[in-house]
């Protein structure tokens, strides 16, 4: 009972100092103020405060605090390795780091983590079938999965509200997977993830009055492949299933970069081809796309809650089949639109 009051708490508190840290931020504009100037590839038009990672990192800080680190494995080497990306994302919203300097410090906390801390692939697990790998493919994969997720989250903070409500519904759902699992402590932790990046939420929804800037999004994408590759490796639910909750990220970003690198397009330089931007493009409003956005995650999450629940193989192939139709309808109907809004 104690203990459940004391994650009660620390929940409540990750919530709340994220509330109040970026309800600051939003309102400040004094020298030190971090700003979001719009460009070609913005989505937004007034200049806007992107210092809202820090109000999800306090939020982190406090609910870490009252609940203590005891369920993360390899806590000193997986918070180093969160440390480090923080650390060059934040130098990226100051000073505007050079790609590659940002690649060479993913790599290394990806390092850190797969490696020392542990959190890596010992099987491919997919649905009805395990299959065997020799090690060094499996740290590979482990290593290019903690640095594409990293990078994805960033790709895809490019819509008010888009970034902190998938985090929200993410994190959630593996919160409720790590208690179905018998998991409290991951559970709790990844609650407060979710508590933390709701309390910033309210400043970001349409119209936003704050970002959360590549510090929210590179710590939310490096915590992202964490808790996925710690769910797997304790063996709480694979990663397939998992990667079901933030597939609305996962299938966005990587369409994205193979269409572009079919086109002959370099991946890495900015653009406005991603599913939420081409929406906004057609017309949709802000606050449209995001509210639809939600319901696709919703969707994804109780999808993925159900391949954990019915462990049949024939059951969890029929939702993947669904969930991969739902994905293939939506870059249909897309390409539709632009193609009746190019013609007229």
């Amino acid at each position: 009972m104690l203990v459940a009051l004391e994650s009660g708490f620390a929940v409540a508190a990750a919530f709340a100092a994220s509330a109040l840290v970026s309800g600051v931020f939003a309102r400040y504009r004094g020298r030190w103020a971090l700003m979001d100037l719009p460009n070609h590839r913005s989505l937004h038009a007034d200049a806007t405060p992107r210092s809202g990672g820090i109000g999800i990192l306090a939020g982190l800080f406090a609910g870490a605090v009252l609940a203590g680190m005891s369920a993360l494995p390899g806590a000193g080497w997986s918070l180093s390795a969160f440390f480090l990306v923080a650390a060059v994302s934040f130098g990226d919203d100051v000073y505007g780091l050079p790609p590659y300097a940002r690649f060479l410090v993913h790599a290394i906390a990806a390092a850190l983590l797969v490696f020392p801390a542990g959190y890596k692939l010992s099987v491919i697990a997919l649905p009805g079938v395990d299959l065997h790998a020799p090690v060094w493919l499996l740290d590979g994969i482990s290593l290019l999965f903690v640095i594409w997720m990293v990078n994805l989250y960033n790709f895809m903070d490019g819509l008010d509200g888009l970034a902190g409500g998938m985090a929200c519904f993410g994190f959630g759902t593996l919160a409720l997977l790590g208690a179905l699992a018998g998991a409290p402590g991951y559970a709790v932790a990844a609650l407060m993830v979710a508590a933390a990046t709701a309390g910033f939420l309210p400043t970001n929804f349409p119209p936003a009055r704050l970002f959360m800037g590549d510090l929210g999004s590179g710590s939310l994408g490096f915590l992202g492949a964490l808790f996925l590759l710690w769910g797997d490796s304790a063996g709480l639910f694979p990663l397939w299933l998992g990667g079901m909750v933030f597939s609305p990220f996962i299938v966005d970003a990587t369409w994205t970069v193979i269409r572009r690198c079919a086109e002959g397009k370099k991946p890495w330089q900015a653009h406005r081809e991603h599913f939420y931007q081409r929406l906004v493009g057609l017309g949709w409003s802000h606050r449209r796309t995001v509210l639809w956005a939600y319901a696709l995650m919703l969707k994804c999450s109780l999808l993925a809650v159900a391949c954990f629940c019915f462990t049949g193989t024939g059951v969890r192939g029929i939702l993947l089949g669904w969930l991969a139709a739902v994905y293939l309808a939506l870059i249909a109907v897309i390409k539709t639109m632009e193609r009746r809004r190019t013609s007229r």
